[in-house]
C-alpha cells in the first residue's frame, strides 16, 4: 500500500512539475568595474558606466523586464569605491553622484530589492586567507550599511566569495561565509544574505557530506551557478538539471532558500578565459536552463547576467553589445509575452506537449545517416542537448524530407518540428523548414516555409529549437516536412508534431 501511494505521489509531482508555470528571471548581477576582456561588451570603453543618467535608465529598463532583484557584484575595485567612502578614493568623478547612490535611489522609486556587495576588498582575486581582505570586506559592510541600510531597496548582502563545490563546500568556506553573515546581520538584522557558489558540474550532490555542508551555512539564500555558460563539459544541460533537482530536495530540509543563478552568456573566443568576452547565448539554450531551474523547485531564478547581455534595443544608453544582445532581449520578452514558437518550445522542454501524430507512421524520404528506430519521430519522446542522445534522427548533407501518414483525414491546426544545433560537430539547424499537406499522398499543397534564425554565437553551445506554424485549419491525411540547411552539415530531428497542445 505504501509503495502504491509513493508511486502515485511521485506521478502527481511529475505532472505538477511539467505543468507548473515557468518562472521568469527575477534578478541580475550588476558589474560596475571593467576587470578584464570578459567585460569587453558589458563595460565597454565608449560607455561611461559611472554616469548617473546611465544607471537611472538602465535600472528602469531592468524593471520593465520584470527584474525585482539587483545584485551588485562589487562596490569597490582596485582600492577605489563606487560609493562615497571614507577610506577609499572614488572610482567615479567626485563632482557627481556615485553609481551606488543612483542605483539605490532608482531602485527605491521602482520598489526593487538590492543585494549589496561587501567587495572587492582589493580586486576580483580577493584572497580570504590574508589578514587584510576579511577586515576590508567588513569595513565595506560597515560603511555601506551606514550609508544605505535605511534605504527601502536595501534587501540584503551578496557575499562575492563564490566558493567552489569541489566536491562540496569546504569547512573553511563555510566558516568564512558564516563569519561575514554574522557581521551583515549584526549591522542590519533584517538583511538577507546570499551566496552564489560555482562548481556544480563537479559537485557530489548525492553525498551526505554535501548536504551536511549546506546545512552548516547561516545564509538565507544559496543561488547556485548552473555553469551552462561556462561549458565545463560539452553537453552540460542534462547533468545540470539532474543536480538542480537534487539540490531542491536538499534545501527542503533546511531554512535556506534554494535559488538558481542561470548563466545567460556564451564566449566570443575560448571558454572560461579572461581573454575572451562574454556574449549572449542563443535564447533556446537559456530557456531550457530556466525551465530546468523551475522544475527543480528554485524559489527564484537570478542570472549572471541580464546586465550587458540582454540589452534593450534602441536604448539611447546602450551598453554596447554588438553580438546579438538586442535579439536576445526581443526573444526573452516575446517568450514572457507568450508570442510565437516560444510557448510551444517551452512545452516540449517541460514534457507537457502532446500531439495527434503520436505513433503514426513516418516515411523517411531522405535516408537517415544512423540506424533509425521506426516511430522515433512520432513517439512524443524528446531528445536532450546532446548529439549522443539516441532520440535524435540524423540526416546528412543539410537535407531532410519526411512524410507522416495520419491514417485518416484530420483537421490540422498547427505543425512543428524540433531540431538540434551543435556547430562543433557540424550539427546545424535547418535554415528553412517547409510544411505540406496532401489528401492522397501524391499531390501536396505547400502550407508555409518557416525560417529558423541561427545565433552566430554558436562556437561552444548545444541547443534545441523548433519550426512552428499555426492557424492552418485544413483537413488532410498526409503531411510532408522538408528541412534544408547548410551543405556538408547534419540535421538532427527528434519529433514531428501535429496539432500540438501544451
Amino acid at each position: 500500500m505504501k509503495q502504491t501511494l509513493l508511486i502515485l505521489f511521485t506521478s502527481i509531482l511529475t505532472v505538477l512539475s511539467a505543468t507548473a508555470q515557468t518562472k521568469t528571471v527575477k534578478g541580475t548581477w550588476i558589474n560596475l568595474a571593467y576587470q578584464d576582456v570578459r567585460n569587453k561588451y558589458t563595460n565597454p570603453a565608449h560607455v561611461d558606466y559611472t554616469s548617473p543618467s546611465f544607471w537611472n535608465q538602465k535600472i528602469k529598463e531592468y524593471s520593465e523586464m520584470g527584474i525585482s532583484y539587483l545584485i551588485i557584484m562589487a562596490v569597490a575595485n582596485e582600492r577605489k569605491s563606487y560609493y562615497p567612502s571614507d577610506f577609499m578614493e572614488p572610482a567615479y568623478p567626485s563632482n557627481r553622484e556615485s553609481p551606488i547612490e543612483v542605483i539605490m535611489r532608482t531602485a527605491d522609486s521602482l520598489d526593487l530589492k538590492v543585494f549589496m556587495s561587501c567587495g572587492w576588498a582589493i580586486n576580483q582575486y580577493d584572497d580570504r586567507n590574508t589578514t587584510e581582505v576579511p577586515l576590508l570586506q567588513q569595513r565595506i559592510m560597515m560603511e555601506t550599511a551606514a550609508k544605505f541600510g535605511k534605504s527601502k531597496s536595501f534587501y540584503g548582502w551578496y557575499l562575492p566569495i563564490e566558493d567552489g563545490l569541489f566536491p562540496n563546500l569546504s569547512d573553511q568556506a563555510v566558516d568564512f561565509t558564516n563569519m561575514l553573515t554574522a557581521e551583515g546581520k549584526r549591522l542590519i538584522p533584517s538583511a538577507r544574505v546570499m551566496i552564489s557558489p560555482y562548481g556544480l558540474w563537479m559537485a557530489e550532490v548525492d553525498s551526505d557530506k554535501f548536504a551536511a555542508q549546506i546545512r552548516k551555512l547561516k545564509v538565507d539564500i544559496v543561488a547556485y551557478q548552473d555553469e551552462v555558460g561556462c561549458v565545463r563539459e560539452p553537453f552540460p544541460i542534462k547533468k545540470v538539471k539532474q543536480h538542480l533537482e537534487t539540490l531542491g530536495k536538499i534545501h527542503q530540509g533546511t531554512a535556506i532558500e534554494f535559488w538558481t543563478n542561470v548563466e545567460s552568456f556564451t564566449w566570443e573566443k575560448g571558454t572560461n578565459s579572461i581573454e575572451s568576452a562574454l556574449i549572449p547565448a542563443a535564447f533556446p539554450r537559456y530557456l531550457s536552463q530556466i525551465i530546468g531551474a523551475t522544475q527543480a523547485g528554485a524559489k527564484e531564478i537570478v542570472s549572471f547576467a541580464m546586465y550587458g547581455i540582454y540589452d534593450k534595443p534602441d536604448s539611447n544608453m546602450p551598453i554596447g553589445q554588438p553580438y546579438g544582445s538586442a535579439k536576445a532581449y526581443i526573444d526573452y520578452m516575446d517568450w514572457r509575452a507568450g508570442k510565437g514558437r516560444w510557448p510551444w518550445l517551452e512545452a516540449t522542454f517541460k514534457g507537457s506537449a502532446e500531439h495527434d501524430a503520436i505513433r503514426k507512421k513516418v516515411d523517411l524520404r531522405t535516408p537517415p545517416l544512423t540506424t533509425h528506430q521506426q516511430g522515433s519521430l512520432s513517439d512524443n519522446l524528446y531528445g536532450t542537448e546532446d548529439t549522443k542522445d539516441k532520440r535524435w534522427t540524423t540526416f546528412k548533407n543539410g537535407k531532410m524530407t519526411v512524410v507522416i501518414d495520419l491514417d485518416e483525414y484530420t483537421t490540422i491546426t498547427n505543425l512543428a518540428a524540433r531540431f538540434l544545433h551543435y556547430r562543433k560537430e557540424a550539427v546545424v539547424l535547418p535554415s528553412t523548414v517547409t510544411f505540406y499537406l496532401s489528401k492522397d499522398g501524391k499531390k501536396y499543397e505547400r502550407i508555409k516555409s518557416v525560417p529558423i534564425e541561427i545565433s552566430k554565437n554558436d562556437q561552444h553551445d548545444c541547443w534545441i529549437d523548433m519550426a512552428f506554424v499555426e492557424n492552418i485549419a485544413k483537413k488532410t491525411r498526409y503531411i510532408k516536412v522538408e528541412a534544408e540547411g547548410e551543405q556538408n552539415t547534419l540535421i538532427m530531428c527528434d519529433e514531428l508534431l501535429v496539432n500540438m497542445v501544451k
